[in-house]
């Protein structure tokens, strides 16, 4: 009888330790840091002419190779991304989707090739784009 009780006491202190275990690692899950959209956020795409003299010197160095960066002016946030270097010409980027979540800014664009048939060329081209949006400090995750 003691034996029986002994073990019904270790069952049930052990099922404690794997519900409290179980409870604590899923607060802590890894997940990719996003949350439910809150909004959309509005932006304008910037010609060369109207990137901050600071942040085009950045592009240029980085741009033979793909690179993500961010720039502020306390006014304004840009939020870059660079495909590095492409054979031919004829790419465009799209911003697929640029919104605010709790805790950051989600950015999603897409490198789209030259249209079929279109004459690409034989040289290269590193294509960028260059979003302008209203400041904020949360921190850009790029998808």
């Amino acid at each position: 009888m003691k034996k029986s009780v002994e073990r019904k006491w270790v069952l049930w202190m052990l099922l404690m330790a794997w519900v409290f275990m179980v409870r604590c690692l899923s607060g802590c899950s890894g997940s990719s840091g996003e949350s439910a959209k809150v909004r959309d956020l509005e932006f304008s795409v910037v010609g060369e002419g109207e990137v901050p003299a600071d942040l085009l010197s950045t592009i240029q160095t980085k741009q033979a190779d793909p690179f993500k960066l961010t720039y502020s002016d306390d006014q304004n946030l840009y939020i870059v991304v660079g495909y590095g270097q492409q054979t031919g010409g004829g790419y465009s980027i799209s911003v697929n989707s640029l919104y605010l979540t709790d805790n950051s800014i989600v950015i999603d664009t897409e490198l789209k090739g030259p249209e079929s048939g279109e004459e690409a060329g034989t040289g290269t081209s590193s294509p960028y784009i260059v979003v302008k949006t209203e400041y904020l400090e949360n921190p850009v995750v790029f998808q």
